[in-house]
């Protein structure tokens, strides 16, 4: 019942143009994959239309949202080393309307060796996105463009990354409720800071998402309240808790928006997703 009521309250309105989210941490097992992929199904759901571009190799992505993702796929892999249009290797998710997906291969794990020797190699993935005739704004490609593109990127600060970060005009970033979680932070905002003194000044920390939230303890409280006070409005209000329904939907091929809409896990991924687009892009 509350699905349906979210569900059917006014759908937010699209973005004047594509907004290129990347979604990035270098630690692991904060829910990046998980949250990339419920936040842009939840978004399909609202009425947007959505592309995710998964990065990651081991292609966990490609899982949640059930699209085959075998070696020999047309991949991220032909898109950043064979220069393959983006188009070539878009594909549908087969669970949702308005949602598409680049998989990823393991292929894609021998890239950044590939890669080193390539001239301009960190802007690789941002001609891509920007070559694609469905990203740009309203005036320039109409109403079959892109509302959102996601970005999932690896664990790690390697070249996949950075192609990302070059590509991308804003930056998520899911943060577990623990202490470890906050350790490695200041190193990825000195990346991103790096990145967009060097190579891409319009990328933005426009949204910081808290995951995995126990409200019965006080140390997920705590990191909670640190966070909102050093990042402010950047942290959504909504938190994701901690949830088995979230953990068990990838097994079935499926984001948790489909395998238990009614589950707490996918009533704050919609609020979320809500959210990000009630708050809309940061001002350049």
């Amino acid at each position: 019942m509350a699905r349906h009521g979210a569900l059917n309250r006014s759908g937010p309105s699209r973005p004047d143009a594509t907004r290129v989210m990347v979604v990035a941490n270098q630690k692991g097992g904060v829910g990046k994959t998980t949250s990339t992929v419920n936040l842009a199904a939840a978004l399909a759901q609202l009425g947007q239309r959505v592309l995710v571009i998964d990065l990651d190799p081991q292609g966990n992505a490609s899982t949640a949202l059930n699209v085959e993702h075998r070696r020999g796929v047309p991949s991220t892999y032909d898109l950043l080393v064979d220069t393959v249009t983006l188009a070539d290797v878009v594909t549908t998710c087969p669970d949702l309307t308005n949602l598409w997906v680049v998989p990823a291969t393991i292929d894609l794990a021998g890239a950044e060796i590939e890669l080193v020797s390539v001239v301009a190699r960190e802007n690789r993935l941002r001609k891509a996105i920007h070559g694609h005739p469905w990203v740009g704004s309203a005036a320039e490609v109409g109403a079959d463009r892109f509302d959102y593109v996601f970005v999932d990127c690896p664990p790690s600060l390697g070249l996949l990354t950075l192609n990302a970060l070059v590509a991308g005009d804003e930056m998520m970033i899911p943060i577990q409720a623990e202490y470890y979680a906050l350790e490695g932070l200041g190193q990825l905002l000195e990346t991103v800071e790096m990145v967009r003194k060097h190579l891409n000044p319009s990328l933005a920390v426009s949204t910081i998402l808290l995951t995995m939230y126990d409200a019965r303890t006080r140390l997920a409280a705590g990191v909670a309240g640190e966070v909102r006070d050093h990042f402010g409005d950047t942290v959504l209000r909504t938190m994701v808790p901690r949830s088995v329904r979230v953990s068990e939907a990838p097994s079935y091929g499926q984001t948790v928006m489909t395998y238990d809409p009614g589950s707490p896990g996918a009533l704050c991924y919609l609020e979320a997703a809500r959210e990000i687009a009630s708050k809309g892009a940061p001002s350049r």
